[in-house]
């Protein structure tokens, strides 16, 4: 009797489906049983009210611990919406959405990755990665950063040309600023391409024009709050928290620990220009090389945002997923011992959830009287992007870095091929391979944030 063609792919769909939403299930157990606080989403709600209500949003205080208001004012506009459910229905929606785009994260970062979505592959990496202490972290403050992942690899995962490629990355810049460093990546990869360079200046332009209609619109319906936080909000970079938090996981927060300071001064913004000069032509260099270049130039220029960033909370390194995903891809296409170890070690750092069993928080600030050992593993996650950015950064120098010249970018980087009568044709679609995520399960963590 002939197989059914196909079977055995919706049996694996069917089993990561049933894996998936078993998983989901147990992390939200989880969450209540560590008495999660939404403390986030509670001040995102709160700068909605103060919008409603026409109140000074930048004079804003929410929670017990009085946190302020740090987005731009586009950011508040759309918090709006978040004032029409109850505090308890407004909790469960928020885990739900955030679900929901762990699943899109997912889906996008097999997409960049492989060039191509399988179902089982991103029902697998969602049911893993969800116990990651990043994810974790977003689920349980009920964070925004899964939306602005998703809207920036959305466009990153357009076909050269695209309309609206652009669009995603604007508005994320809108909400939160740290992704305007992928307007950047987009203008200087298509600067230093003799040609087919025009795609990516092309939305570059169209972020730009996105994120500039979002300042506009806040400057419209909140011009004072505009005004205010475009002159000097923005620049007050301790509203968002102590620069020596625990979960301040950027380089300003390693030198503050290091230093034992809250305020590092001049090196770090020393120390950022250069990781930002450095990161960025590391992104540029590598998305021309070699197989997968897409996904290590897009990294790249995440890792460097990340590093780079004043504040950059552990749960901000959602970006580890699609990174994590990247990482096992290049060890099995490899074959490689070296390569399954630096895996291996990346995927322990992220579900170790190690930054918690360090003293942190209280009013003594434990964070600047670290010892050595403290202040090694509370830079965890700088030094595992700083080694993603020497890796990135190899695979364009060296013997390892050669590539014949029909490898030498990456499909989805060039636009439609020309056929002798003058019309286009679409270039064919990357193939299909395997990739899983590196992520173990990991018993879940208290945050503390």
């Amino acid at each position: 009797m002939t197989a059914w063609p196909g079977r055995p792919g919706r049996r694996s769909t069917l089993a990561a489906a049933a894996g998936c939403l078993i998983s989901f299930c147990l992390v939200l157990l989880a969450q209540r049983a560590s008495h999660v606080t939404s403390t986030d989403i509670l001040v995102y709600r709160a700068e909605g009210w103060t919008v409603r209500t026409g109140g000074d949003l930048y004079a804003m205080r929410a929670t017990p611990r009085g946190l302020p208001a740090t987005y731009p004012p586009f950011a508040a506009l759309l918090f709006t919406a978040l004032t029409l459910p109850g505090t308890t229905a407004l909790r469960v929606l928020t885990e739900l959405v955030n679900l929901g785009l762990l699943l899109a994260l997912a889906h996008l970062s097999v997409r960049l990755v492989d060039g191509r979505p399988r179902a089982a592959a991103t029902l697998t990496t969602a049911a893993l990665c969800v116990w990651c202490e990043p994810v974790w972290q977003t689920l349980r403050n009920g964070q925004i950063n899964l939306l602005v992942v998703v809207l920036v690899l959305w466009d990153l995962t357009r076909p050269a040309g695209h309309r609206w490629a652009g669009l995603g990355t604007g508005l994320a810049t809108g909400i939160k600023l740290t992704p305007a460093l992928f307007v950047v990546h987009l203008a200087a990869t298509g600067l230093t391409r003799r040609a087919g360079g025009g795609p990516w200046l092309r939305r570059a332009a169209v972020a730009t024009a996105a994120f500039g209609g979002t300042v506009l619109l806040g400057a419209l319906a909140l011009p004072h709050d505009s005004h205010r936080f475009w002159t000097g909000a923005v620049f007050a970079t301790e509203r968002v928290g102590h620069a020596e938090d625990t979960a301040n996981q950027s380089l300003r927060g390693v030198l503050a620990r290091l230093l034992h300071t809250g305020d590092p001064g001049p090196w770090w913004a020393v120390a950022a220009a250069a990781v930002t000069a450095l990161g960025l032509t590391v992104a540029v260099r590598t998305r021309r090389t070699g197989p997968r270049a897409a996904a290590w130039g897009a990294l790249s220029c995440a890792v460097t945002a990340l590093l780079v960033s004043p504040v950059s909370w552990s749960h901000h390194w959602v970006w580890c997923v699609p990174a994590g995903l990247l990482l096992v891809r290049e060890a099995a296409a490899r074959g490689s011992r070296a390569w399954w170890a630096g895996t291996a070690a990346a995927a322990v750092l992220f579900f170790s959830y190690v930054l918690w069993r360090l003293p942190h928080g209280g009013q003594d600030r434990p964070e600047l009287r670290q010892n050595g050992r403290q202040m090694l593993l509370d830079a965890g996650y700088p030094a595992a992007g700083a080694a993603f950015l020497v890796l990135a950064a190899l695979r364009t120098a060296g013997p390892g870095g050669s590539v014949s010249p029909s490898a030498r970018s990456d499909p989805r980087d060039r636009g439609p091929r020309a056929r002798r009568d003058g019309t286009s044709a679409p270039l064919p679609a990357s193939p299909r391979t395997d990739a899983s995520s590196p992520c173990p399960r990991a018993p879940a963590g208290d945050s503390g944030t």
